[in-house]
């Protein structure tokens, strides 16, 4: 495979859930999707520009590119293609896919199937060290994006402007309000439980917010090595002693030359996820090339300040406040204080080969919240299963015909 400079290439993956049509309960039938499209229990399968495979979890169902993709635009409408053709085949057994980080009301310990073919080896060791029967296991869906990094001096740059670009992304893609059937208080409950999900081996996840190390050689020593140290104990065959096994917020992927984000819910519909990854691509662009703040300011900062702001913004969202100015300035903001979103808003500005549709929807998200927060003005304070299964049918209309979600649909 060729090797990508930075911004050369992009790989993005979004998940969703396999639902019941009629009652929107989880279905998993992940495995049986993958027989209906290829004649086999395949674990992946390309179809074109996107290839289809599967997670952990087997109601959850994943579409990636097939291999980076030389830019965002299109990528909204081939994931469309790919998401009406897999709705089509589960038409034959009652289901549907669905958008949203959380299911509203899945019971992760009575309703999780682990897949159960190709590649299971993974899972079951997963399960089998830290019981994979929870929310952080269990019940999560997310946009991964992937940017490409060409030598040692391009993952430093790379990994310095993707860890102060993190904080920021609950503000902007939070869609998981509602866990256990109730509104939480948290705007973002995937990446809540996520931080916990292997507690058990604290290294594996660290603080989400990756440490500050800028060469391969000091990743491996610092990251990966103590990884990998800490799970032996538990996985005696080595099954887990690889890259993905780092859960932090961003991964370093050196295989593949490329630096993954893991921190963003997925979003209601294909349009929607590619117009975040535009304006995210724009800011992480921004720090790169050293617009605001010079590359020796970006690699000072420490774990605790950015993890603090990452922090508020999974609490709070569309609502979140920074008050760090010096953080601010990293941006180009002289300000004391300032919404997250307006911080979006102003890289949105300067962000370029944005259509209108695109605009269009980041302009609404700004105006009127991220999708949890529409999901939660939609369902009223103290919603009950009625009002939730009207909204949450609501998004697998918006992710089926691939349209942004209003609060007064």
């Amino acid at each position: 495979m060729k090797k990508l400079h930075l911004f050369e290439g992009f790989g993005v993956e979004l998940e969703y859930m396999i639902v019941d049509r009629t009652t929107l309960d989880v279905r998993p039938v992940t495995d049986k999707l993958m027989h209906y499209k290829c004649g086999a229990y395949r674990d992946e399968w390309e179809n074109g520009a996107i290839s289809w495979s599967n997670e952990l979890a087997l109601h959850v169902f994943e579409l990636k590119t097939n291999g980076p993709a030389p830019v965002l635009n299109g990528l909204a409408a081939f994931f469309h293609d790919n998401i009406r053709e897999a709705n089509t085949l589960l038409e034959a057994r009652n289901a549907r896919l669905m958008p949203g980080a959380m299911h509203p009301w899945m019971d992760p310990h009575t309703e999780l199937r682990l897949w159960p073919h190709e590649h299971n080896l993974i899972y079951d060791m997963y399960n089998r060290i830290f019981d994979c029967r929870g929310h952080g296991w269990a019940n999560l869906q997310s946009t991964h994006l992937n940017l490409p990094f060409g030598n040692d001096r391009e993952f430093g740059r790379l990994h310095a402007a993707i860890r102060l670009v993190l904080p920021l992304l609950p503000a902007l893609a939070a869609s998981s309000p509602v866990m256990d059937g109730r509104l939480t208080g948290w705007a973002d409950n995937r990446l809540q439980v996520y931080k916990d999900n292997q507690k058990r081996i604290p290294s594996i996840a660290g603080r989400v917010i990756p440490e500050p190390v800028f060469t391969r050689r000091d990743y491996r020593r610092r990251i990966l090595a103590r990884n990998y140290a800490d799970i032996a104990p538990h996985d005696p065959e080595g099954i887990l002693q690889d890259e993905w096994l780092n859960s932090r917020g961003a991964i370093a992927r050196f295989q593949r030359g490329a630096i993954e984000i893991r921190v963003l819910d997925v979003q209601e519909c294909p349009l929607a996820d590619i117009a975040l990854l535009k304006v995210i691509v724009q800011a992480v662009r921004d720090l790169v090339d050293e617009r605001h703040a010079p590359y020796a300011d970006q690699k000072k900062w420490d774990v605790d300040p950015l993890h603090a702001i990452y922090q508020d913004g999974v609490r709070d969202g569309s609502r979140q406040m920074v008050e760090n100015p010096a953080y601010l300035r990293l941006f180009g903001l002289q300000r004391d204080k300032m919404r997250a979103s307006s911080v979006w808003e102003t890289v949105m500005e300067r962000t370029p080969d944005m259509d209108d549709a695109e605009k269009e929807y980041l302009q609404m998200a700004l105006r009127e919240g991220n999708l949890s927060a529409r999901i939660q003005k939609a369902l009223g304070s103290k919603p009950g299963k009625g009002e939730l299964s009207n909204v949450y049918g609501k998004l697998t209309r918006c992710l089926h015909e691939n349209v942004p979600f209003f609060c007064d649909l």
